[in-house]
């Protein structure tokens, strides 16, 4: 009881079970050992962290991942091993939390676990007639408790030291159950496939920062735990593929890319870069049978006064090599002598590139300080910084925009001038044709030059946060009939990091611009 009562994922892994009832007929048992992966792992110490800290969490999931296994085998390990504890579970029907027989339900699951333990783990005096009710379960020889609570009632049955909310991002009154659930808890930990924009589970998603292992979260911010598919040990591209394809063809390709691809805008209109085309370009390079050899250029997006959301703005960096992304990086210091000296370091460990910098508002000030360091002899050799104004005109104004096969302009497309409302427009439609074109050659055998795709490493730092602000933005048009593009719908932040990867993949002409080369 002593070395368990520290080692949380060793007593899931030794002693918790788990159900599959797929299993049946298939020579794999349905009772089986529930030992995690290394992802899941992670997610018990995220749920702890939370607790010891006395902060809420959140897990963005794809589906059947086993995150609620997890939770509950982590609830059972609360119940067992810390005297008092309170933990508590909702969910948006009854049904979902206590059904006595329905393996769905969290305290199917709970009693599950519990029945399976040896019985030298279980409470003095414990007995289940007695002390595992509906929707409570009791330890009584410490005291700790499970309760749970359905729809508008959840956050009212009594204060509680962690309360899980499953799939939450489903509620019907969502802000009905966070005002119960602010006096009564802690800590909060939401568990939730993804179900569109705007509600408060996707703006709590949005206002929280990601968990890793050994980053540091400022206090008070929700922290975000992604259970992708590519988590888990047993489903790679070849499932993902036969999942996908028979979405398709039982006419549930929005569904899916919801379920598994974590796609809060699959039923929304107008996103100009396919969540599916930005999967595909994931080690495209290695699918495709190109490398990251060519010319290395940095997208330096600089942060404004706050993300017009009443949250700091965050500096973001993503450098190519080729047309291979191989470095994101974002950071929240407003401060641009800073900014530009942290994106030299950045440089100065990769190699001489091109730094294409915002330089509308607070980035003009990069300019200034990368010019005090060139006189300090303080940036190394073959480092330019470019100007890149979003604003600006469109390049080449006259030229069509689409090409034909040979390269030459199609000329029954509009011009770009007529086309495009300015260089952001242009710079953004321009990235989203690079990840069209590698979605058909990686999926569907098209031919294009490499210089025309995109590639995303699988070990780009922040891929996950990458993928999602590059489908964040939509297209609209001017009063003019121009393209123009939202970034930031209602309910999303600036996409700072994907700023920057627009900016270094459509970067601006050195003759349109003061170079400041080194």
């Amino acid at each position: 009881m002593s070395y368990y009562s520290s080692r949380p994922v060793e007593f899931i892994n030794h002693w918790c079970d788990t159900f599959d009832p797929r299993n049946v007929g298939t020579g794999t048992p349905t009772h089986i050992p529930l030992i995690m992966f290394e992802r899941q792992e992670d997610l018990v110490w995220a749920v702890l962290g939370c607790l010891d800290d006395k902060e809420s969490g959140l897990t963005e999931k794809s589906r059947d991942m086993g995150a609620s296994w997890i939770c509950c085998a982590i609830s059972v390990w609360l119940w067992r091993f810390r005297p008092g504890t309170a933990v508590g579970w909702g969910s948006r029907k009854a049904e979902y939390v206590d059904k006595i027989g329905d393996p769905k339900s969290i305290f199917w699951k709970i009693r599950y676990i519990i029945d399976r333990l040896p019985p030298q783990f279980l409470p003095a005096g414990y007995r289940t007639d007695m002390h595992a009710t509906y929707m409570k379960i009791i330890n009584p020889a410490n005291g700790a408790t499970i309760t749970g609570e359905a729809g508008d009632n959840i956050g009212r049955g009594g204060r509680t030291s962690i309360y899980f909310k499953d799939e939450s991002a489903h509620y019907e009154k969502p802000a009905l159950i966070e005002a119960a659930l602010m006096d009564n808890t802690d800590v909060q930990i939401d568990i939730s496939s993804v179900n569109g924009i705007g509600n408060v589970f996707h703006r709590r998603r949005e206002a929280g920062v990601e968990w890793e292992r050994g980053k540091e979260i400022p206090s008070g911010k929700t922290r975000v735990f992604i259970l992708d598919w590519r988590h888990h040990p047993a489903k790679d591209d070849a499932w993902y593929e036969r999942r996908r394809q028979k979405a398709i063809d039982d006419g549930l390709e929005a569904e899916f890319a919801q379920e598994v691809d974590r796609d809060y805008a699959a039923s929304r209109k107008g996103v100009l870069i396919k969540p599916a085309w930005v999967k595909a370009a994931i080690d495209a390079h290695i699918k495709l049978g190109f490398d990251d050899r060519g010319k290395v250029i940095a997208g330096l997006d600089v942060a404004d006064d706050d993300d017009g959301r009443g949250d700091q703005d965050k500096n973001a960096m993503v450098v190519r090599k080729g047309v291979v992304a191989v470095h994101a990086e974002d950071w929240g210091n407003r401060d641009t002598t800073e900014t530009t000296e942290k994106a030299v370091d950045i440089a100065a460990g990769i190699g001489p590139m091109e730094i294409h910098y915002d330089c509308i508002g607070v980035g003009a000030g990069v300019k200034g300080e990368a010019n005090r360091m060139a006189h300090a002899d303080e940036l190394p050799h073959g480092l330019v910084f470019i100007p890149w104004s979003a604003s600006a005109a469109v390049l080449d104004p006259e030229m069509h925009v689409v090409k034909k096969p040979d390269g030459t302009d199609d000329k029954k497309s509009p011009t770009n001038k007529d086309f495009f409302q300015n260089f952001k427009a242009q710079a953004w439609w321009s990235v989203r044709e690079r990840f069209r074109k590698t979605f058909k050659a990686v999926r569907e055998g098209a031919e294009y030059p490499p210089d025309e795709l995109i590639s995303l490493s699988s070990d780009l730092p922040h891929l996950h946060q990458l993928e999602r602000e590059l489908s964040q933005a939509t297209r609209g048009t001017s009063g003019r009939g121009l393209v123009m593009i939202n970034k930031s719908p209602d309910g999303t932040k600036s996409p700072n990091m994907a700023d920057a990867l627009v900016q270094s993949y459509f970067p601006a002409r050195k003759q349109q611009t003061t170079v400041l080369r080194f």
